[in-house]
């Protein structure tokens, strides 16, 4: 097997740190970007993996990270912006997928795998969301002189998502009733694991250039379903309340300006049309997609004493 250096934006993530660790197994040098370079531990113990602090949106800061290596991977987005305008979505999806592209041209690297988004639209998306998304996709597989390969997710979840675990804490603080709005939304969950492992096999195989991939878990939930499920898994017995599409929108107009938005009207209007998957799992990586039954009950459940060992592991690493 070929190793590679690979520069990673976005490597200190939640997708990026198991991506590492994935990669560092197989023996690959990496690099990973990040603001804070002291808080990522998990990765700093990594022998083959070298954490640098700054902006990718800089210049003097992107072009030394990418120096040397053979493979950029973007892992890069928000499901939230500062503002209300759509600009941060712009800066991160759209503006930095183009400073990548040119910071590969300027070394030399053919290589670049990006993280898109299962509803990723630049013409149709109903949100800043999955227009800007879609418009960073099509720049990097308009990129012809590079290898380009995109995936496109549905939600991901696993231990430390911000998906289930988020709604497990709301679901404990919330006194006997949670209103949940959209609740019809669909999403098609896949597992972090199942998506780390498509990069780390799409590394180094000619047949996926120019091309993206729908990754996504085996089976379609409701958010409703979720939500009732991780209340169910977590030991938050509340009873949940369906908002119908008014009270939603009413929602989101009124936590669109709540200190860390936990549900802004963009994500109000990206669940417009359901994050499902149009065919099975792309056969080209040999993967049968996990079930979120097998693993959530691990991170989400009652059992305090494992969910507390696990929790000391992560810190220890």
């Amino acid at each position: 097997m070929t190793t590679h250096t690979i520069a990673i934006l976005g490597g200190s993530g939640f997708v990026g740190s198991r991506l590492c660790a994935r990669l560092a197994r197989d023996g690959h040098t990496l690099r990973v970007l990040t603001r804070h370079r002291e808080r990522h531990r998990d990765l700093l113990v990594l022998p083959t993996v070298e954490v640098m602090e700054g902006s990718p949106h800089d210049p003097a800061t992107l072009d030394p990270f990418v120096a040397g290596c053979d493979v950029v991977i973007n892992l890069v987005g928000i499901l939230n912006e500062r503002g209300h305008n759509g600009s941060g979505f712009e800066r991160a999806h759209v503006e930095l997928p183009r400073k990548v592209i040119e910071a590969c041209r300027r070394h030399g690297i053919k290589r670049l795998l990006h993280m898109s988004a299962l509803g990723a639209d630049a013409e149709h998306g109903a949100s800043h969301y999955q227009r800007s998304k879609g418009r960073g996709e099509q720049l990097v597989l308009a990129a012809a002189d590079l290898n380009v390969t995109t995936f496109r997710p549905s939600v991901i979840f696993g231990p430390g998502d911000s998906f289930l675990r988020r709604f497990a804490g709301l679901l404990r603080i919330t006194p006997l009733m949670f209103p949940l709005a959209c609740p019809t939304a669909r999403f098609q969950t896949v597992y972090v694991g199942d998506v780390v492992e498509c990069y780390a096999r799409a590394l180094d195989d000619p047949r996926t250039w120019g091309h993206s991939y729908d990754l996504c878990g085996p089976r379609v939930y409701t958010f409703l379903e979720l939500v009732r499920y991780t209340a169910a898994v977590s030991g938050a017995a509340r009873r949940i309340i369906p908002l119908p599409d008014w009270a939603s929108r009413l929602q989101a107009e009124i936590f669109e300006w709540l200190p860390g938005k936990p549900f802004s009207r963009d994500n109000y209007l990206s669940t417009r049309h359901a994050n499902v998957c149009s065919g099975p799992f792309p056969a080209i990586f040999a993967i049968t997609p996990t079930p979120l039954e097998a693993i959530a009950p691990y991170y989400l459940g009652k059992a305090g004493k494992r969910q507390q060992y696990e929790r000391l592991r992560g810190r220890e690493s």
